[in-house]
């Protein structure tokens, strides 16, 4: 572990990428598909042999590791890695471009979970290399929140951290570390690795026993716990659990909303109940599918099914669990989602879902969209301004912390919402320019910054055929869903001279 530590951080990816093809390759030798079982060998072999021989060449070389050498080294494994892991993807299909099988690749790095492969279309190695890739991107995502983001304040951090984003001022173990980042970030590994690991298999075991296939089950727990929503049968509406493993889903979605659920290493909270994120969570996951419950009991009315209550619980519950999957950017649908629609004979507009994806999960976790603590930040913010005009020399309380996220905290996340929203308008414009209508257009864009790929089904009335279009917009596409994963700030401190004086 301290040779491995000691190496650039985009090589050890490299090298972990490798390792984990030999699990698909397994599996396609169980199977007898030995053509898939040689496409994911040979790659993993060849990869591991060179990473092994490049390790050897810089073992005695000292390395940059600060950590804006490590955002750098992250970015780029959100670039190029999937050009690696594509390699045996696309030999394994056999009849897809290599344009087709990198866009699939970074959209299940990215945890963003587009496809452009129907379902039966791909075989058990492929589908479970799709969900093991998300799952590698989620756990990434993880460390990388704690050992890279959060020192830089950066990833949703910097409404909350005394530094400006990418300059920021650490005290206690954070100061010790800023002169070896390496070991942060592997002290960030040994602490949330095994924990992921564990309640992955944890909810493998569970949707195993309420009835789902092992490959299900596996893909399924990846999807949810890396909210990258892939799954080998084209979500969890089709799984043999049904309901029961909805509800079990639905608990392990909670992971999402805050990272106080999990871990403690980058913020103190006086408990989980008390986290503004994880209440703010909670609080739109009730609101909405109430408010779509009450809508579509009104037009229940109408057509003289309001006393079905079997029909308005199961309607209840496939928001319910819809809303808290589309807030986590995971993007699953419930298999009750449609009961509503035939309950009441209205349609759910998809505007909602994109809403939901927007807004996004938890700071630090592995969820998209703009994160609940900026809108927390300016929601605070509001409330102060108001309570200003009412009581104009009244003092806010709440302590340091409070008075940084209601001004600093606040304005630093406004800078982001104006730099998403400009940065979804050229987007949505540019896609125009491909012959995509708005609404296509649109969708595209929120389901790629947000990292919600499964509102590219759900969310236009017309599906969207992405394999029709040319391989530059795959790539335009490939773009949006890095910059969606690591956010527009981070790229700007990677890119500022400033940030790197000194």
């Amino acid at each position: 572990m301290h040779a491995l530590a000691r190496q650039p951080l985009f090589l050890t990816l490299t090298g972990l990428t490798s390792v984990a093809m030999l699990l698909p390759a397994a599996v396609g030798l169980a199977l007898e598909e030995f053509h898939d079982s040689r496409s994911f060998f040979y790659a993993g072999v060849i990869g591991m042999v060179l990473t092994v021989l490049v390790a050897i060449s810089l073992a005695n070389r000292q390395h940059n590791t600060s950590a804006l050498r490590q955002l750098l080294a992250l970015a780029a494994g959100f670039v190029f890695l999937p050009v690696y892991m594509a390699i045996p993807f696309q030999e394994a299909v056999r009849t897809t471009t290599f344009a087709s099988a990198y866009f699939e690749m970074v959209s299940s790095f990215t945890t963003t979970g587009a496809t452009l492969f129907d379902p039966a279309r791909l075989s058990v190695a492929e589908h479970l290399w799709r969900a093991e890739v998300g799952w590698l991107g989620g756990m990434l995502m993880w460390v990388a929140a704690s050992a890279i983001m959060a020192p830089l304040a950066l990833g949703g951090f910097e409404v909350t951290a005394s530094g400006e984003p990418g300059q920021a001022v650490l005290s206690g173990v954070a100061a010790s570390e800023r002169s070896d980042p390496q070991s942060r970030l592997w002290r960030s590994v040994e602490a949330l690795v095994p924990l992921y690991v564990g309640l992955t298999l944890a909810l493998t075991v569970m949707l195993m026993v309420a009835g789902d296939p092992p490959l299900i089950a596996l893909t399924h727990a990846m999807a949810v716990l890396s909210t990258s929503g892939i799954s080998p049968i084209g979500g969890v509406e089709s799984a043999p659990s049904g309901i029961w493993g909805e509800i079990i889903l639905f608990l392990f979605l909670a992971f999402a909303l805050s990272r106080q659920t999990f871990s403690n290493d980058t913020r103190q909270t006086q408990g989980l109940w008390y986290d503004p994120e994880f209440r703010l969570g909670l609080l739109i996951v009730v609101i909405v599918p109430l408010a779509l419950f009450l809508r579509h009991w009104a037009a229940a009315f109408e057509v003289g099914e309001e006393q079905n209550w079997l029909a308005g619980l199961r309607a209840l519950w496939g928001a319910l669990f819809t809303a808290a999957s589309f807030l986590t950017t995971n993007g699953f649908i419930s298999s009750e989602w449609d009961t509503a629609q035939f309950w009441s004979g209205l349609s759910t507009p998809g505007i909602i879902l994109m809403g939901l994806a927007l807004l996004g999960g938890g700071v630090a976790t592995t969820a998209g969209g703009v994160k609940l603590l900026r809108v927390y930040a300016l929601y605070q913010n509001g409330t102060r301004e108001i309570e200003r005009l009412v009581h104009p020399s009244s003092v806010g309380g709440a302590g340091l912390l409070g008075r940084r996220l209601r001004k600093e905290g606040a304005f630093i996340a406004w800078v982001f919402f104006m730099l998403f929203a400009v940065t979804l308008s050229g987007l949505t414009m540019v896609l125009g320019l491909y012959g995509l209508n708005f609404e296509h257009s649109t969708v595209l864009t929120i389901a790629t910054l947000a990292n919600t790929g499964p509102l590219i089904e759900v969310a236009p009335e017309a599906a969207i055929d992405l394999n029709a279009h040319v391989w530059h917009a795959k790539l335009l596409l490939c773009g949006a869903m890095v910059l969606g994963r690591l956010e527009l700030l981070a790229v700007i401190v990677m890119l500022s001279p400033d940030s790197w004086r000194g």
